[in-house]
């Protein structure tokens, strides 16, 4: 199970996609997020969710899991 912190940073990962794709298709609220995520969480944040997700990402949304897979380097 996700620790306290992980727990929170998921749950505000998936309030921040619910909000974006109320306006916008999947794919732009997917881009909308990973932009939040890059200019206003810590890096040690974003190094957790993509952590998460990269090894479980359950209880993780849709949009969230496509903003994660950009926030990813790219090889």
């Amino acid at each position: 199970m996700a620790g306290t912190e992980l727990q929170h940073l998921i749950k505000m990962m998936n309030q921040i996609s619910d909000n974006m794709a109320l306006t916008e298709n999947d794919e732009l609220a997917a881009a909308r997020v990973a932009d939040h995520i890059k200019r206003f969480w810590a890096r040690s944040m974003k190094e957790k969710i993509i952590s998460y997700a990269s090894s479980d990402g359950e209880m993780l949304q849709g949009v969230s899991m496509a903003a994660i897979r950009l926030l990813q380097p790219r090889p």
